[in-house]
């Protein structure tokens, strides 16, 4: 208790002498008092060693400057364009001060004006050397020293509170214009300036067009890294035969940049996430963006887990950029992916009448490959042509054994899956200029996805009575299932621009998109003789060829007045589908989707977007197949050829508003959907078997019904500095409600849910970065039957802390208090990390300690719910990890 005092004791201390500070605050105009955004304010103190202080007019020109009392600085005020000015303050009590700026007669030429950050049109140019001291070690630790500019724990970046999403090098993009890649691996010290684009488009004619609202990120290389081989190299040593060995080369030359990134590690961190694949799926400008909406195939399904009792992870990366000519650009880059993972799960699932008990082992080998070739020909200023080319190739393999406890009855299932599969993605291009009044953009796109599935489901008891075919006089229950699907698509869009004059717009679309998709099943018994029991004969077995044609045309409006900006109009779709199996299905229906976009945009840094849109979308083949196939060891699903589309209202309300004067970031988002008609799942439970085990058998199918499911959600994230304390408040709630079929009764189930997160952040020069907090998750699901309620609370803490020459310390801690309201549960984990690295600024060694689940924590807690089942889960992790490792700088 004593020493919990003192510390917190030293903390008030610490915090009381840190805060001797003044704050000079006051406005920015020109001689006819219109204020200047972005002008730079800096503050230069007299003691030389102490360090510069910068602040950034906000969009109505107030500045605001912290400094330390007693100092005396000069104040520099700076604009391009204008004169600068001086200014001498002693800092001895808060003080406002304004400025007037004079418009500068003098060439450009002339004026040599030192200024960390310049803004023209939307591009603002952060100069890195004003805000760096030479500890950074990657890009993310310069990124985080810049005004406006926010770094997240998994790589994404947002500037003003308007998040990065194509990342540049050298004006290239960085392995297809991945954040994360680059943020984690870009040594410090190769970076030069960094640009931040708004409103990009990397086709320049189509900016004002498009209403995608991209913002890019360029980082410029140093002039002596401008034709250089650079980067890193680690390796690492831990307890248990722990390892970790990682690689980050570049090489950079006028005409051509290579880099690679790879790594090896069997501590569980995973360089190559679901995240990180769902930006490396390939796709088209974002001129089209709406027109196309690929599932993108089964890569993903073995990807998503982080909490594992066994990882090996391989990771490797090369990216290639070449200029050919002043007219073509050629990259492309190759990523692999190798992993194998173990799992252990723990499940407590209530369903409508029963309970289940359920141990779930897993281990999995994964493999994964992409490779990207991406030509980029400009004849001219006025006109550009890319073909893009994607191949992705996956193999799995899974083996799972699970152990189920109904009403005091195991069942012991072994399972086997296999899964290869085959992407290949081919666009064309085309974007013309014709002349002021008129722009033409189209494109030409083919998608082939293919995969196989096969899975192997064994135990001594027997199971899915009723619902399959089985010979139960044999030794062992083997059942072999073989589930086989190939799309293709075949998609042309052709899009005309008619700029009316600078404020109306008239936007044409024409298309037609072509669905053909193979669905295959074959589901069977092998005896303990050696022969099949095939279960075809008992209305098992697909082979469904479904095509779907999507003839459209779409016409838009779009005007601006003032701060405002409408766009307007209505697609019509004519959809015509075949379902071929036992039987033919032939449908052809029109629906016209209206939507409707407004925003209010007040200056850059405050605004509100609403829009809506009707929205309609259709099932994959294996919903229409009318035979049986297996899901999983309890459940077995017939699809309905007769279902048709889906169609939905979705309507979204978005506010944002940012100032560095104020310290302020606020995003109020709100969202509406509800479904008019949508494919729902029905479920029958084997609820009078006297084999209690085999209640949880489910046989399921799909069906159309009207307004099934309608949901509210919203978030507020709201930052607010005050001196040298960041306090950060997040609240978001989710109320939604939908119809689902159990057992032929019509039910409605409710999910009423919200979470908030509310804490601080130290931002002091000299000083650790601390932040702590607290987060909750509160969920309530309501059914006819039961009602449940889970509550997780988690105070947090994390240090970043770089001290003495070259020492950096970091640590992050999370507390989890998991109650399960029905049942009376609790439970408590505490997970924390930690690391120790040094690095001499003279030398190229650098050093590290780590430990990670430092507090050995066995297990995290966790629930979820679907239709017709609530589930309380214990995750296993690895254990306590302690590693040291060297790295070397090239």
């Amino acid at each position: 208790m004593k020493k919990k005092s003192l510390f917190v004791l030293f903390f008030i201390v610490s915090i009381t002498l840190f805060a001797q500070k003044v704050t000079l605050s006051g406005t920015v105009k020109d001689s006819l008092q219109n204020p200047m955004p972005y002008a730079n304010v800096i503050a230069k103190p007299k003691d030389v060693s102490k360090n510069l202080q910068f602040a950034i007019t906000d969009n109505e020109g107030f500045y605001k400057l912290v400094v330390a009392q007693k100092d005396t600085l000069t104040i520099s005020i700076s604009y391009l364009g204008y004169k600068p000015i001086e200014y001498q303050f002693i800092a001895l009590k808060n003080s406002k001060k304004d400025f007037i700026l004079k418009q500068s007669s003098e060439s450009l030429d002339e004026i040599v004006i030192e200024m960390p950050v310049t803004v023209k049109g939307d591009t603002t140019t952060y100069k890195t050397d004003k805000f760096v001291d030479g500890t950074e070690r990657k890009l993310k630790n310069i990124l985080k020293k810049l005004p406006g500019v926010e770094v997240g724990k998994n790589g994404s970046v947002t500037v003003q509170g308007k998040k990065v999403t194509k990342m540049l090098v050298d004006g290239k993009k960085f392995f297809g214009g991945n954040s994360k890649l680059a943020v984690e691996n870009i040594p410090a010290d190769a970076v030069g300036n960094v640009d931040v684009i708004d409103n990009y488009n990397e086709v320049a004619f189509l900016k004002g067009l498009t209403d995608s609202d991209e913002m890019a990120m360029n980082i410029n290389l140093k002039e002596d890294k401008k034709r250089f081989v650079f980067g890193d190299v680690e390796a690492g040593k831990g307890n248990k035969n722990f390892y970790k060995t990682s690689a980050n080369l570049f090489y950079y030359a006028p005409k051509i940049n290579v880099n690679f990134i790879g790594n090896l590690n069997n501590i569980g961190e995973k360089t190559f996430t679901f995240r990180d694949y769902l930006s490396f799926s390939g796709g088209i400008n974002s001129v089209f963006s709406g027109n196309f909406n690929f599932r993108g195939g089964d890569f993903a399904q073995f990807m998503q887990s982080n909490d594992v009792v066994k990882s090996e992870q391989k990771f490797g990366a090369l990216n290639i950029t070449k200029t050919a000519n002043s007219k073509l650009d050629v990259s492309g880059f190759a990523i692999f992916s190798s992993s194998n993972i173990g799992n252990f799960k723990e499940d407590f699932n209530e369903y409508n009448t029963f309970t289940e008990q359920r141990t779930n082992s897993t281990n999995a080998d994964n493999l994964l490959g992409i490779g990207n070739l991406n030509i980029e020909f400009t004849p001219n200023s006025k006109e550009k042509w890319y073909a893009r080319s994607q191949v992705k190739r996956t193999n799995n393999t899974q083996f799972n054994s699970l152990n189920s406890i109904v009403n005091n009855v195991e069942n012991n299932i072994q399972t086997n899956r296999n899964l290869t599969a085959t992407y290949i993605n081919q666009n064309i291009e085309w974007h013309k200029r014709q002349n002021d009044k008129h722009t033409f953009s189209s494109v030409v796109n083919y998608v082939f996805d293919k995969s196989k599935k096969d899975a192997f489901w064994e135990t001594q008891n027997p199971i899915l009575q009723g619902l399959i075919p089985t010979d139960n006089s044999q030794n062992l229950i083997r059942i072999l299932q073989e589930k086989n699907t190939q799309e293709q698509n075949i998609d042309g869009v052709f899009k005309h621009f008619w700029e009316i004059n600078n404020s109306n717009h008239i936007y044409s679309t024409f298309g037609n998109k072509l669905l053909i998709e193979d669905f295959f099943t074959d589901d069977s018994q092998q005896l303990d003789n050696g022969n099949s029991n095939n279960f075809k004969t008992n209305g098992f077995g697909n082979a469904v060829n479904f095509k779907l044609n999507d003839l459209f045309a779409g016409v838009h409006y779009k005007f601006r007045t003032g701060i405002f900006t409408f766009k307007q109009g209505a697609f019509l779709h004519n959809y015509n589908w075949q379902v071929n199996q036992q039987t033919q299905t032939n449908k052809n229906k029109w629906v016209v989707l209206p939507d409707f976009l407004a925003k209010i945009e007040f200056n850059k840094s405050k605004k509100i977007t609403i829009n809506y849109n009707l929205k309609t979308s259709f099932s994959d083949a294996s919903r229409f197949a009318n035979q049986f196939y297996l899901q999983s060891y309890n459940s077995v699903f017939k699809g309905n050829e007769n279902l048709e589309n889906n169609l939905y209202h979705a309507a979204r309300i978005y506010y944002s508003r940012f100032s560095l004067y104020r310290g302020l970031m606020l995003f109020v988002n709100l969202n509406y959907n509800k479904q008019i008609q949508g494919v729902r799942n029905t479920v029958a439970f084997d609820a009078n078997n006297t084999d209690p085990a085999q209640r949880i058998n489910q046989f399921l199918t799909a069906k159309l019904f009207q307004n099934p499911s309608e949901d509210l959600r919203g978030n507020i994230h709201l930052e607010k500095s005050i001196k040298n304390i960041k306090y950060k408040f997040d609240v978001g709630f989710n109320n939604s409600s939908y119809i689902q079929e159990i057992d032929s009764n019509l039910q409605t189930n409710k999910n009423k849910s919200y979470n908030y997160e509310a804490g601080f952040e130290t931002i002091f020069d000299n000083f650790p970065t601390i932040e702590i907090g607290v987060s909750r998750d509160i969920g309530r699901f309501v059914s006819p039957s039961n009602t449940s309620k889970f509550i997780t609370t988690q105070p947090f803490a994390t240090i970043d802390y770089d001290f003495l020459e070259g020492f950096i310390f970091n640590f992050d801690y999370r507390k989890s208090i998991y109650e399960n309201k029905d049942l009376g549960q609790k439970n408590t984990y505490e997970i924390a990390n930690t690391t120790l690295s040094y690095k001499n600024e003279n030398s190229a060694w650098s050093y590290k300690i780590s430990a990670q689940n430092l507090l050995n924590a066995q297990f995290k807690q966790s629930n979820r719910f679907s239709d017709y089942v609530v589930s309380d889960s214990k995750t296993f992790i690895l254990p306590r990890i302690i590693m040291f490792s060297i790295g070397y700088n090239l």
